[in-house]
Parts: structure tokens; C-alpha cells; sequence
């Protein structure tokens, strides 16, 4: 196979997203690794660029993202960039998580859409605890499309580059060249909760996550904790105490909330509760969860407030009223209202009254 011959548009090597054109293919590809390519106002900013630029590109075929060919830690912004998809493949060095409540925030980036739409209340447990997932249950749980042994990702990728189309079956066929069947391991979460049918709902999460409030879930899950062969819970349990008690309650209601919205509605809904938590409109949580995770390092966060019990359903209420509507996030639909770059110049990067 010849090499397709690759054209650099990012001068410099060192940005946060680099972007490749190659025959019909265009390829993204996030570049801070050390940061876990977190999504940043650059990173949006600049995939902007490109994805405008190639939208209006009749030659641009195929679209690739680095990080839908996932070799390695999914959070966050980066995860919600996979698995809405046409395909996205994973090997065994994936891992999967959406942590947030347990640095204060909640769970973001269309995850409130995505969550509610996993197997039963599975999605609620991921968000809740921050449990992780490797690449054989993404694909188990629907967050993926294919398993690539991470040996083969570079052929792959090569692969694709030669397509110079973008046709749905031959990307796919394109992948499943390279991809195996995997099956989730023994001692897997998804094994373990599973009824006789295959990919049926999970058991004991829908009876301990179906409950209305973070309270009963906890009690339902301390109970189930109890019974012989479920010693996971434990660890699960001490993950989500040691979580924001206002982001859990935050996250469970958008999360429910999701289940009857549509993306946009969750999108907008999100972008209320964020504006909201780093305006500190109710707790100060996140800059907590901030410092005792990546400042201090001391992983002690001071919670307040620190139960939840002292969570008021009025402060929940809070984080998720409308804004006014030129202040609501404008999701596209049409060129009129796509975001210029220009951020600190929207209602979006002004201090609330």
C-alpha cells in the first residue's frame, strides 16, 4: 500500500490541535497529552477552524479525530467527542470515565443525554461513582463501536487515510479489517450484573439506581453490599462519599432530566448548571475539588456543604433555572449563531450581576 502523502495545516508543532489533510481524509488530532487533552476554549476554538474549513472543503472525504482512535485515558470533553460517533474504536489501553461529582462539577458535555440513554440505569452509576470502564465494556455499554489491538492502530490509520472516501461501509469495512470481537472479562461489572440474556438490563444497579434520591440509592446500595459475592460495592461506595454532596444531587437530577430531554435541551441545560458552579452560585465546590486534586494534591476536599443532608432542594432548584435568553447557550442550527472564538465577548464570559 502506498503512502498517502500528508499536508501539515498547524505550523506549529507544539498547539493544542494539529490538523492533517491526506488525499480526501482530514484528521484532528488533540495535542496535550499531559493535560489528558482536556478540552480548553483553544482546543474548541481550533477544531472550529477546522471543521469549518472542511465542511466547505469538496474534497475533504473523511473527518478523523485523534481521539476517537482511543489508545488511552476518555474524560470528559474528550469522551463526549466519542462516543456520539459514527464509529469510534478503542483498544485494550482505554479507559472510561465521567468523575466530575467527585471534583465538585457534574456530569457534562452531553453526558446527561448519552447517560440516560445506557442500559437501564447503568448511566447513572458511571456518573455517580466515577466507576471506569475499559474498551470491552465501552463497547458492551454502546459508548463504542469496535476494539482495535492498539498494534494495529497506526495500519488502521493508514488505512483510513487511503480510503479518499467518505462512504459509511467503507469506513466500515475499512475498521473491521483490523478490529476483534471482545467479549467484557470475567470479573467485569457489566458479567457480573448481567442476567442469563445476553446484554439484558443490569440487575443490581437498576434496583440500587432507579431510586429517586442519592439517599435511597446509597441505602439500597449498602444493602445489596451485604450479600455474598458483591464485596465491589464497598469501593464503590467509598468512591461516592468521598464526592461533592451537592454535585451528586446536581448530577442524579440532570441525569433524570435527560431521560425525556432531547441533546439540545441537555446541552442547554449543562451550560446553566456550569455557568452556575463556576459563578458559585449555590457551593464553591469545584474550585475545592480543584485544589485538593490538582493543586494541594492532598485529595481531602472540604465539602460545603458536607453532607447530604444539608444539600436544600431550593439551592438544586437554583442551579437549574433558565437564564435569560439572550444569556441561554445558542446551540447551532444554521451559520447565524455558531460561536465566533471571540469568547470573552459574549454574555457567556461576563460576570454575572
Amino acid at each position: 500500500m502506498a503512502e498517502p502523502e500528508q499536508q501539515q495545516q498547524q505550523a506549529n508543532p507544539d498547539e493544542v490541535v494539529l490538523g492533517q489533510e491526506t488525499g480526501g481524509a482530514r484528521v484532528a488530532i488533540l495535542n496535550r497529552p499531559r493535560q489528558l487533552n482536556v478540552i480548553s476554549d483553544r482546543v474548541v476554538y481550533l477544531l472550529a477552524q477546522f471543521l469549518e474549513s472542511w465542511e466547505k472543503d469538496e474534497d475533504a472525504k473523511l473527518v478523523i479525530f485523534k481521539v476517537a482512535l482511543v489508545n488511552g485515558l476518555v474524560m470528559g470533553g474528550g469522551a463526549a467527542m466519542v462516543a456520539p460517533l459514527k464509529f469510534a474504536v478503542v483498544t485494550e489501553k482505554t479507559v472510561f470515565a465521567t468523575p466530575e461529582a467527585s471534583v465538585g462539577l457534574h456530569t457534562d458535555c452531553s453526558f446527561s443525554y448519552i447517560h440516560s440513554r445506557l442500559p437501564g440505569y447503568l448511566g447513572e452509576y458511571l456518573a455517580l461513582t466515577g466507576a471506569r470502564l475499559n474498551a470491552k465494556e465501552m463497547i458492551a455499554a454502546g459508548l463504542a463501536t469496535h476494539f482495535v489491538p492498539s498494534e494495529k492502530l497506526e495500519e488502521l490509520e493508514k488505512c483510513l487515510l487511503n480510503l479518499n472516501t467518505g462512504d459509511e461501509s467503507a469506513v466500515r469495512a475499512a475498521i473491521e479489517e483490523f478490529s476483534t470481537d471482545v467479549q467484557p472479562d470475567e470479573d467485569s461489572i457489566l458479567n457480573k450484573l448481567r442476567t442469563d440474556v445476553l446484554f439484558q438490563m443490569l440487575p443490581t444497579i437498576n434496583k440500587c439506581f432507579s431510586a429517586e434520591t442519592i439517599e435511597d440509592i446509597i441505602k439500597a446500595f449498602e444493602s445489596e453490599g451485604s450479600i455474598d459475592g458483591n464485596q465491589w460495592i464497598a469501593t464503590v461506595l467509598k468512591g461516592m462519599r468521598r464526592s461533592s454532596p451537592t454535585s451528586l444531587k446536581m448530577t442524579l437530577r440532570s441525569i433524570r432530566e435527560g431521560r425525556k430531554q432531547s441533546l439540545p435541551e441537555c446541552l442547554k441545560k449543562e451550560f446553566r448548571l456550569t455557568m452556575n458552579t463556576l459563578r458559585s452560585v449555590v457551593t464553591g465546590d469545584v474550585y475545592e475539588g480543584i485544589r485538593a486534586l490538582s493543586i494541594d494534591k492532598d485529595n481531602a476536599p472540604k465539602w460545603s456543604p458536607a453532607t447530604l443532608e444539608e444539600v436544600k432542594n431550593e439551592d438544586i432548584d437554583r442551579l437549574f433555572e433558565p437564564f435569560s435568553s439572550e444569556k441561554e447557550l445558542q446551540v447551532p442550527s444554521d451559520d447565524s449563531n455558531r460561536w465566533s472564538g471571540k469568547f470573552e465577548h459574549t454574555v457567556y464570559g461576563r460576570t454575572s450581576e
